[in-house]
């Protein structure tokens, strides 16, 4: 139980602060620098080769399914011009430390959040403007959470919304439970209940 605690709190700490950091990079130079994802990704590496030591090699095998995940379907969308490339190394990285199921559920919960923002930036506008032909007029395929044709400024980061995700993931996560209430969780249930 300890050890799920340690690991627990270890991953929240560094992916959690991971994408934090990417958020705030996304929004400050509209970019996410490889100096800040390439370490992640190798670290990453280091934290699942080291719980398969401990634990068994199945973390490895989580490690690189959540980075398939993660990497092939951002590589895809940049691949047709609707993302991009810090993107991708984001997702990548981020995949790595989070395994597949968590993954699936961070870009889920990113598509969730996103749709979101630009439905309620949309009726904003059409509540401004009167009318959603204003816009609209100008929108066209950019980056992953749209962009305009004349300007090219993106309407979101795609940072931003990995991070809120994230964070959601986590703290519902099973995992969570344990740390906050380990009296109530047996560590067979959670183990049980954690995706591997």
């Amino acid at each position: 139980m300890l050890f799920d605690q340690i690991n627990f709190i270890t991953l929240l700490a560094i992916a959690g602060t991971f994408v934090c950091a990417a958020a705030y990079w996304d929004v400050r130079e509209k970019r996410i620098p490889n100096r800040l994802t390439f370490p992640m990704f190798i670290a990453g590496w280091i934290y699942q080769f080291a719980l398969s030591c401990m634990e068994g090699w199945q973390h490895l095998g989580n490690g690189l399914a959540g980075f398939a995940i993660g990497f092939g379907i951002l590589f895809v969308l940049w691949f047709v011009g609707s993302g991009g490339g810090g993107d991708v190394k984001l997702m990548g990285a981020l995949g790595v430390w989070l395994g597949g199921w968590m993954t699936i559920w961070v870009l889920l919960s990113t598509l969730v959040i996103i749709v979101a923002v630009m439905l309620f930036r949309r009726l904003s506008s059409v509540v401004r403007h009167g009318n959603s032909s204003s816009a609209s007029s100008g929108t066209s395929k950019g980056a992953i959470v749209g962009t305009t044709s004349k300007t090219g400024r993106r309407l979101m980061t795609f940072a931003g919304p990995v991070a809120v995700a994230t964070w959601g993931v986590l703290l519902t996560s099973p995992w969570w439970n344990s740390v906050r209430f380990p009296s109530r969780t047996s560590p067979a249930a959670v183990v049980q209940q954690i995706p591997h």
